[in-house]
Order: structure tokens, then sequence, then C-alpha cells
């Protein structure tokens, strides 16, 4: 599929991309993000590796646009880990908090 990104015109297959990324490790999610496989890599990380240009010559939703186009699941922000839910035993335990050590 032809995509357009910084202007110049990329053609890009979505096996292509999978090739391309693979053995990329991803580097930390701060904002908008795409799934390749079982991986979430940055945006601009991907258009980077894909389009062999700086991250400053393209915008991410440039990007998006095109890995959207090709079938892949973006993201638009990194979302926080689900807060985890203690049982009551485990509330009751973090309230009356640890033994002090026994004086020796």
């Amino acid at each position: 599929m032809r995509c357009v990104i910084a202007r110049f015109p990329f053609d890009l297959s979505k096996s292509g991309v999978v090739a391309s990324m693979k053995g990329v490790k991803p580097e930390p999610i701060v904002g908008e993000s795409v799934q390749i496989g079982r991986r979430h890599f940055p945006v601009k990380q991907v258009g980077e590796v894909i389009t062999r240009q700086d991250r400053r010559d393209f915008s991410a939703q440039e990007v998006i646009r095109a890995m959207t186009r090709l079938g892949f699941t973006c993201h638009d922000l990194a979302e926080p880990a689900p807060a985890r839910v203690l049982t009551p035993l485990q509330s009751a335990s973090a309230l009356l908090g640890t033994p002090a050590p026994a004086p020796a």
C-alpha cells in the first residue's frame, strides 16, 4: 500500500512492517503506540525504522494513519496499569501493618 510519510511516498505492506520490526527492542512508551505482533512500539520508533528517516522529519499522526490503514492496532496514550484490587484479608493486613521484630 502506498503511504506518504514526511512528504515521501512509501510502498508498505503489513508483512514488510512486521519483518522490519523483527528483532527491534521496543522503547518505553510515553505517548502513542502501535501493536505489532504481541509487542507495543512507540509510533515514532516504528516510523524511524520503516522510513529510515529521523523522527523529527515526520509526525506521529502520519505513522498512525499509515499503520491503521495497514491493519495494525494503534493506541493514543500509554494506558496505566490497572490498580490492584485487594481482598478483604489483604486490606485488613495492610491496615494493621507488619509486626515489629521481637526484642532480643
